[in-house]
């Protein structure tokens, strides 16, 4: 009994840990991971497990901004039974990241994006024991392209942060909840009388939806967006279409 009344406050519980095949990811990548379910010191029923594809968002309060947790994604496994003390379970696991997961290895000043699974329990009269796996997400084509675009006409991308909230524009919408926002400025002040432009990039399956705020010294702030098609990613073109959306 006194080793069940332990486990309920997660002294000897069962534990969990998933085990990816790789941390290194793309937005809208199968990933594939073993969870490993180790028993504790006493018998306990798994009701089934939960994985969630968390974030950290930048929330505007009426006492200024704060950071929180959001769950971009989550999945549920059940019918998992009963673990013996001792007993350990290996369940295959194979999901999609959501296309619009935010970018975590990009080069900025400030780079306040990041990306973690959490895998929790559901035991019987136990605490829920969880596992947090950072992940490392990288840019897809049309994405890196365009940030080398942005390099090549003179910007530095000085700050990156995800922001709580939907994007939406004239041909396009997210519907993740959070968006992410790449800051960047002008290596030189009079580039096209630009002080700052803000990307966010809403990906899908075959193309790459770009939403621009631009912030102009003389014509305040306005929006531009447009779209990549995956199988014309070209650095050129891109440099060119820019030049004449900032102009």
């Amino acid at each position: 009994m006194f080793k069940k009344i332990l486990a309920s406050i997660g002294i000897g519980a069962a534990k969990v840990d998933t085990v990816l095949e790789t941390e290194h990811l793309q937005p809208g990548q199968i990933f594939n991971a073993q969870i490993v379910i180790t028993a504790g010191d006493v018998s306990q029923e798994i009701a089934g497990l939960d994985l969630a594809l968390v974030t950290k968002v930048k929330v505007e309060g009426e006492d200024g901004a704060y950071f929180t947790n959001h769950i971009i994604d989550k999945w549920r496994i059940t019918d998992i039974g009963t673990l013996e003390p001792g007993e350990q379970k290996q369940i295959p696991f194979e999901a999609r990241l959501h296309s619009e997961t935010p970018i975590t290895e990009i080069n900025a000043g400030s780079n306040q994006s990041h990306v973690w699974l959490e895998t929790g329990l559901d035991i019987d009269l136990a605490l829920d024991p969880t596992d947090k796996d950072h992940l490392h997400i990288y840019p897809n084509d049309a994405v890196n392209t365009f940030m080398q675009a942005m390099d090549k006409l003179g910007f530095s991308l000085v700050k990156a942060d995800v922001e709580k909230g939907f994007l939406r524009a004239s041909t396009f919408a997210s519907v993740s909840g959070c968006y992410q926002e790449l800051e960047y400025r002008p290596n030189s002040r009079s580039l096209f009388g630009l002080k700052e432009i803000e990307l966010s990039f809403v990906p899908e399956a075959h193309k790459t939806h770009v939403l621009i705020e631009l912030d102009r010294a003389f014509r305040g702030d306005g929006y531009v967006d447009l779209t990549i098609e995956h199988d014309h990613v070209n650095l050129s073109q891109l440099c060119d279409q820019l030049e004449r959306l900032l102009t």
